[in-house]
């Protein structure tokens, strides 16, 4: 195993705690919200929450590392995480559980984007596709493991149980990256935008939480609108103090490079679309079908397991017809099976369901690999840090996006009835949505050149044998 692949290997572990934790919360959401005396909707709140955190903080991830170093902010994030999972553990209402997932947020913001940037900056451009596989390969372990092993705690044994399997994986994290991750700093760390980071913090914190809970009753509805309006106000004026600074926190300039636009925008529109199955697969086949916990993790393993297996055709395929056409094509066959989700309330056969489960998952792997891989095709290295956390920022943004969306979807038609009970029936425009939502990133895709990110799309030749001198 290469340097860069036991790196990726590494870093990993926390996308792996990561998303086991989130997959496993998603599945549970039904089970928690009875036990702490809320309603599913608006439990929601706390993924929202933890979403929420990321993009507030992820905005000073590339800063921290540059300046004390990758190795200390990975094992500090790890173990701001574990702390949350604990309290998590231990809440008995609706406030302290969200009050535990922002900091889980506060500790998941620092260990992906830095771990990613310590890739970055230790692969070359030609193996960095290679080193992205074997990144999201563990890491996909834990939407795998999630599902099943959230409802079969939640069904069998208490949900707080799921908090603590987070605990020895961090551990193990952070015995690892003690003994093989490289401490990569800045030579010339930037100054702290402090302002830029107020502003950005305030601007999508606004933005983001205000959108999740208008029309949802959580909040008075002028004080939704307010929120709404103070985020996209300073969201705004972010982009005009950008503009002025020399080392802005987030630096928008680099929205100019074709394949980080493509990537991070149309990336935007996709992950809003996939960002809501977590919220809506199993909240639809628990309530709206009836299923437990555990049969509803059961059924989404299936999609864990297409994403796996793509993970060893991604490479192939790439290479075969490049970004441009694999991010084309696969954003439509992705896009119909969000929409095809569905189809699951009306009772179709279960073979349908694990097919349309399997391709999609099968797709959707492959989507995210390209998209993860040619966003840094064309950034140098100095700016590789400020990529790494406006990238990021994108993400988590439209994941929190998709879970806002789905859940307004639902909760307006709640509210146009006067029992004020979620059907299955309320599922299926709500996907209709979010698939249309992710079907417009194609548009952004056609814009790229046939031979973008080529340094990355061709396969790397093995290095000439030299000649054997003659005697």
């Amino acid at each position: 195993m290469t340097r860069p692949q036991l790196t990726a290997l590494i870093i990993a572990s926390a996308l792996f705690m990561e998303n086991i934790d989130s997959t496993v919360i998603a599945t549970a959401l039904p089970t928690i919200a009875a036990d702490i005396g809320s309603d599913p909707i608006r439990l929601k709140l706390a993924i929202t929450a933890y979403l929420l955190s990321l993009a507030t903080f992820i905005p000073v991830s590339g800063w921290a590392a540059d300046r004390f170093g990758a190795k200390l902010v990975f094992r500090a994030a790890i173990v701001v995480f574990m702390v949350g999972s604990v309290m998590c553990s231990l809440a008995t209402s609706l406030p302290e559980f969200v009050m535990a997932r922002i900091i889980q947020g506060a500790g998941g913001a620092m260990m992906t984007p830095v771990g990613r940037l310590v890739l970055l900056r230790t692969t070359p451009k030609a193996e960095l596709l290679s080193a992205m596989h074997w990144l999201t390969v563990p890491a996909l372990m834990g939407p795998l493991l999630g599902p099943p092993l959230g409802g079969f705690i939640a069904t069998y044994f208490d949900w707080r149980w799921i908090f603590w399997i987070n605990i020895p994986v961090g551990l193990a994290g952070m015995l690892l990256v003690t003994l093989f991750i490289d401490d990569v700093k800045s030579y010339e760390p930037r100054k702290l935008d402090l302002l830029g980071f107020v502003l950005s913090g305030v601007g999508l914190s606004g933005l983001v939480f205000g959108l999740s809970v208008l029309g949802q009753n959580m909040l008075p509805l002028p004080v939704s609108f307010a929120m709404v309006g103070v985020g996209a106000v300073s969201t705004t004026l972010y982009l005009l103090h950008a503009r002025r600074v020399s080392a802005p926190l987030l630096d928008l300039t680099l929205l100019r490079l074709p394949t980080f636009y493509c990537s991070a925008v149309g990336g935007l529109f996709f992950r809003i679309g996939i960002g809501s199955i977590p919220f809506l697969l199993p909240l639809m086949l628990q309530i709206g079908l009836g299923l437990s916990a555990f049969e509803a993790g059961g059924l989404t393993f299936f999609s864990a397991i297409g994403a796996l297996a793509m993970k060893f055709t991604a490479k192939p395929i790439v290479y075969r017809f490049g970004f441009r056409t694999v991010l084309i094509w696969n954003g439509l066959i992705s896009s119909a099976a969000l929409g095809a989700m569905a189809l699951f309330a009306y009772n179709v056969p279960a073979i349908l369901v694990v097919s349309i489960l399997l391709v999609g998952g099968f797709f959707r792997s492959l989507q995210f690999t390209c998209i993860n891989s040619m966003a840094y095709a064309e950034v140098d290295q100095p700016r590789m840090s400020l990529a790494t956390s406006l990238f990021s920022v994108t993400q988590q943004v439209s994941l929190a996006a998709g879970v806002a969306i789905g859940a307004a979807v639902i909760e307006m038609q709640r509210a146009m009835r006067p029992d004020q009970i979620i059907y299955v029936q309320d599922f299926v425009p709500a996907f209709v949505t979010v698939a249309t939502i992710s079907l417009l990133s194609v548009l952004f895709y056609l814009r790229l050149p046939a031979d973008a990110a080529a340094e990355m799309a061709q396969k790397p030749q093995p290095a000439a044998r030299k000649p054997v001198a003659s005697i």
